[in-house]
């Protein structure tokens, strides 16, 4: 069978890697903002190091990124021309309640994504929402000590409530926590948490998962309750583990890879731990934080969907350890694929491949909310860039996702592309590592115009879209 009719074809953004504004419209400061550019940002993405306010001299690209806030008009309006169906975003937690905790939420912050989400319906185009996305706000972070505190759990329930009341009957499409199973190796980006010297970090970590587990539960009955034919899914960074070859320790290790990832799938898509989580915490002596009512909300409140992120596929070796990749995991070589400027591994097939593995684990539809080239480009002097690599990239991965459609019966809901303009890298900080269709002008130190300028991909995105897919 073809792509859908309704498919929904588009691109997806973050809050902080593209709105900036940080201290504009009543927002607070968020975990996103402490994040430097610089070789000790991924130290304080994990949680070690991390400092409480803004050093003098460096340079803090999600505080302004590429100022969405004041441009987000303009960058909707080309997102209509390229016939986006969808625009994948999401809302950043201390623009509505600045602390976190605050008693009532800022009217300011609320109006702003009323605008944003009235821009998309005026271009016919779906917002895709994710309630959060790599965003904590710091009061949170440093009175509270992050989603290790089972207080944020209720925090969270009431923010997702304010957004649902507020935009139900604007946005249908919701997602919980982006890339939830990042959270564990990015701490602090992902979970607010900054490790104490002599903490028990396996402790923290797995304590926090459950808060956020039970707090996606939460939400998901709210979407149900408040929003008319909502759909709503949970979000997972995928690409399957490969062994490294066919050696059974290999394998096992690859096994084991996936389902440190899937853990979390599992229980937002089933309701309940799997059997080899709960085996894995007794050898640990780590106790799930049971409170009443926490198993009725995981096994009542299942998602509607399951979306991923696919960038690459990753190599297990038993035994070894692989080199880190741009997003945060690790992986051993791979001898039969091409690597991006970054460290990871081009596999058009892997996204099929992984396709099926989710869809065969769950039986769900899948939506891809990411996919896309982060490389350098080099614009002309009119800012034109004529980048076939990124549209071969694309070409490719579309392919194989249209032969999990049409040859394997994989039913899926849309494709929202990463980046379709160019915004901060959230792994490195860097402008330079570029996904979009949309040029701006800014350089990894925050110098430039931000204006905006049409690459080559754009018209061919156009065309992909306008065809359903068929031209490609």
């Amino acid at each position: 069978m073809p792509l859908r009719s309704d498919f929904l074809w588009g691109g997806a953004l973050a809050a902080n890697q593209c709105e900036g504004a940080y201290n504009e419209g009543g927002r607070g400061l968020a975990n996103a903002d402490l994040l430097p550019y610089g070789q000790d940002r991924i130290a304080v993405i994990r949680g070690d190091d991390v400092p409480l306010a803004a050093e003098t001299g460096r340079y803090y690209p999600a505080r302004e990124a590429i100022d969405f806030y004041h441009h987000y008009r303009e960058d909707i309006a080309l997102f209509g021309e390229m016939g986006f169906k969808a625009l994948r975003l999401s809302i950043a937690w201390s623009r509505i309640f600045p602390n976190g905790d605050d008693a009532e939420p800022n009217e300011e912050g609320l109006a702003f994504y009323e605008d944003v989400f009235r821009a998309c319906h005026e271009q016919g185009i779906e917002p895709v929402v994710t309630l959060n996305h790599y965003d904590v706000p710091m009061h949170l972070v440093t009175t509270y000590g992050g989603w290790r505190n089972r207080a944020l759990v209720d925090l969270f329930e009431r923010f997702a409530r304010t957004v649902f009341m507020r935009y139900g009957g604007q946005v249908r499409y919701w997602l919980t926590f982006n890339e939830i199973n990042i959270m564990t190796s990015a701490c602090f980006m992902g979970a607010g948490i900054i490790f104490h010297e002599g903490e028990d970090r396996y402790r923290s970590v797995y304590t926090a998962v459950h808060h956020v587990l039970v707090a996606s539960a939460r939400a998901v009955r709210l979407c149900h309750e408040l929003v008319p034919d909502g759909q709503i899914g949970c979000m997972l960074n995928a690409g399957i583990y490969y062994p490294a070859t066919c050696n059974p320790l290999d394998v096992q290790a690859a096994q084991g890879e996936n389902r440190k990832h899937y853990m979390f799938t599992d229980v937002q898509v089933r309701g309940y731990y799997p059997s080899y989580v709960l085996k894995e915490y007794e050898r640990h002596g780590f106790e799930i934080p049971w409170v009443e009512g926490d198993r009725e909300a995981l096994a009542g409140n299942l998602v509607d969907f399951v979306s991923f992120s696919y960038y690459s596929t990753r190599v297990v070796q038993a035994g070894a350890e692989g080199a880190y990749d741009s997003n945060l995991l690790q992986s051993a070589p791979n001898p039969y694929l091409k690597m991006e400027p970054w460290g990871r591994f081009i596999d058009p097939l892997g996204l099929r491949i992984t396709m099926n593995d989710i869809y065969d684990r769950y039986q769900k539809p899948l939506f891809i909310v990411e996919n896309g080239l982060g490389t350098l480009d080099e614009p002309d002097e009119n800012g034109y860039v004529e980048d076939d690599y990124r549209i071969e990239y694309l070409r490719e991965h579309i392919k194989t996702m249209k032969d999990a459609v049409e040859q394997d019966g994989v039913e899926l809901m849309g494709y929202t592309c990463w980046g379709p303009i160019d915004l901060v890298s959230v792994a490195t900080g860097q402008m330079r590592k570029r996904y979009g269709f949309i040029y701006v002008d800014l350089d990894d130190e925050g110098n430039g115009t931000r204006r905006r300028t049409k690459k080559k991909s754009f018209n061919w995105y156009r065309r992909v879209i306008a065809s359903n897919g068929e031209s490609l």
